[in-house]
């Protein structure tokens, strides 16, 4: 069984930035976040491979948001710049232990239990 806890969330300017971070209480493999703004479906934001050579960014996030990893801390990291308020949602890290990389739609073993970013117009 592996935690994952998600920090960095807040209240942020349009504009600003932010960075998430992910902790995992133990080895990871695939790793990813998404997001869920209200009376909206989870969607997918980014994702990164183990060891972290393939990223995959939807297209909303791209050019804006990084995702990168710390295998030695098991964490994962999403740099999010250039916010904006449809990037409002509560964000959600994720983690598979059996799978390396693979195509959309990424499936995973364990989710956080997520972290509020509200960006304000």
């Amino acid at each position: 069984q592996v935690q994952l806890v998600e920090s960095g969330g807040g209240l942020v300017q349009a504009g600003g930035s932010l960075r998430l971070s992910c902790a995992a209480s133990g080895r990871t493999k695939l790793m990813g976040w998404s997001r869920q703004a209200p009376g909206k479906e989870r969607e997918f934001v980014a994702a990164i491979s183990w060891p972290g050579t393939a990223t995959d960014y939807a297209d909303s996030v791209k050019g804006r948001f990084t995702i990168s990893r710390d295998n030695a801390k098991n964490t994962v990291y999403l740099q999010m710049n250039s916010l904006k308020p449809e990037d409002t949602a509560v964000y959600y890290c994720a983690a598979s232990t059996s799978t390396s990389w693979e195509s959309r739609p990424y499936e995973y073993d364990y989710w956080g239990q997520g972290t509020q970013v509200t960006v304000s117009s």
